[in-house]
């Protein structure tokens, strides 16, 4: 699924001011519904894990499975979200997202059995794998070149406030059941209504994919030039150069093939380099262990001898430190540039972890020492903070940036797989490592926070300020 944007101007000149910016700054949030979906998603089973270990009576590591199988979805989802945008649009895939995860969102709600709740975690998770693709590529479709970088973080502004959102409908369900995940509440276990409840954010997108236009590249793609033409005026303006700018798209497309697989090999390491920045990316923004302050918190914390109530009640400020962050993010990713933010976040990052660590290493039993209670709850909001204002952020904007515009499709897709993979390999190991030595998991992702500022400063070329054509 390639991009397009306006054209930045040349060195020297301002970039063009977009005629209609509250538009596309509406285009541009409903598409990131998505990433809410994703945040809500992936927090929401925070409020649940204890509740669904209680009803089937199963161990961490089958536990683990049941949380992290959703990812498995995700992975093929982003996989094959690209291609399909291709032959059918960006919108028609949102639709298509959103209807698969209302079913799923009313199946993880009524499940029968253990079995059929990982099946409709799947299901949902391919959903949610689809959408987590669309959203960055549609964005950077439509966004003025000059407001790419704010823009394209909504997709992350959408996933933490669909963070945030969730945990606090999960606390209100929860004293709505009398503090019991079991509780009875409108005729269903708490747990269930907390999972049912998603049809909601799922609803919404589905209706708001009605309301934005297609993609003005799919468009032109497809022979539909006047209905692009309509679009690059509403996003963009400038009347006088709508046909310079189709003419602009039309001459990248010529230079492209379509996207497969194939055209991503090359090389001694298999694929080609850009490809492997990509799933480096992808990789080092899961493998810090961020997720586990979103699946798990609620578990963590009652297992260093924090009562259920609390545990959710800073379940719930870490997500408010995310949206925090992700507005700072926001703010800076086209005036500082996405390496620097980069940068400044894993050092934060590795810092607050290495902190965590050490903590957690007074663990003794189910408790944890005051001081070293208080250092763990402080640098896990400090961990959050850093990850919402660099990698939370410019990971998505880099992978709907970096790639040239011959393999953006596959590209993407494989990137955005490598992401959900690495998300479901710490959300799956997550608990079997923390019954091991919790201190020493946390050691891990320190390590990881560490290992990404070389490969940042290595590999990773800063993207601020180019257009996608020049990407090509």
């Amino acid at each position: 699924m390639t991009s397009t944007t306006q054209e930045v101007a040349r060195s020297g000149d301002s970039p063009l001011k977009p005629e209609h910016l509250g538009r596309v700054i509406f285009i541009t949030a409903a598409a990131a519904m998505g990433g809410f979906l994703f945040g809500y998603d992936s927090s929401v089973i925070n409020g649940a894990v204890e509740a669904i270990r209680d009803k089937y009576h199963i161990g961490p590591a089958t536990l683990a499975q049941v949380i992290a199988i959703a990812l498995i979805g995700c992975a093929i989802g982003a996989a094959v979200a690209g291609r399909i945008a291709d032959r059918i649009g960006r919108i028609r895939c949102m639709q298509i997202a959103a209807v698969v995860f209302i079913v799923s969102a009313v199946g993880s709600a009524l499940p029968f059995a253990l079995w059929e709740l990982a099946l409709w975690r799947i299901i949902g998770g391919f959903a949610i794998g689809m959408a987590s693709v669309i959203g960055p590529a549609y964005i950077a479709e439509v966004s003025p070149s000059a407001y790419r970088g704010r823009l394209a973080s909504f997709q992350q502004a959408g996933i933490v406030l669909g963070i945030a959102v969730s945990q606090l409908v999960n606390y209100a369900i929860l004293r709505g059941a009398d503090g019991e995940q079991r509780g009875k509440i409108l005729g269903l276990e708490a747990w269930q209504l907390m999972l049912g409840i998603m049809v909601v954010p799922a609803l919404v997108y589905g209706l708001l994919s009605f309301a934005i236009p297609e993609s003005p590249r799919y468009l032109i793609a497809v022979g539909r030039e006047d209905e692009a033409r309509g679009v690059l005026a509403e996003v963009e303006g400038g009347e006088g150069r709508l046909t310079e700018r189709i003419a602009e798209i039309k001459n990248a497309m010529r230079r492209e093939d379509k996207a497969s697989f194939r055209d991503l090999l090359g090389g001694r390491a298999g694929f080609l380099p850009i490809v492997w920045i990509g799933i480096g990316l992808s990789a080092f923004q899961q493998l810090v262990g961020i997720n586990v302050a979103f699946y798990y918190s609620s578990t963590l914390w009652q297992s260093v001898g924090i009562d259920p109530s609390s545990s959710f009640f800073y379940s719930f400020t870490t997500s408010i430190v995310n949206i925090v962050g992700t507005v700072i993010a926001i703010l800076l990713v086209d005036r500082v540039g996405r390496r620097p933010l980069a940068l400044v976040g894993s050092t934060g990052m590795a810092v607050a972890l290495a902190c965590e660590a050490w903590a957690f290493s007074a663990k003794h039993g189910a408790t944890l020492p005051n001081t070293q209670g208080t250092v763990a709850l402080v640098a896990a909001h400090v961990f959050v903070l850093f990850f919402a204002l660099s990698w939370g952020v410019v990971v998505w904007v880099f992978l709907g940036e970096m790639f040239p515009n011959k393999i953006r499709a596959a590209a993407l897709g494989v990137a955005a797989s490598a992401q959900w993979i690495a998300n479901w390999a710490i959300t799956a190991s997550f608990p079997s490592l923390a019954s091991w030595n919790l201190s020493g998991t946390y050691v891990i992702y320190t390590g990881f926070a560490v290992v990404s500022i070389p490969f940042v400063l290595k590999f990773v070329k800063e993207t601020k300020g180019k257009s996608l054509e020049e990407m090509g």
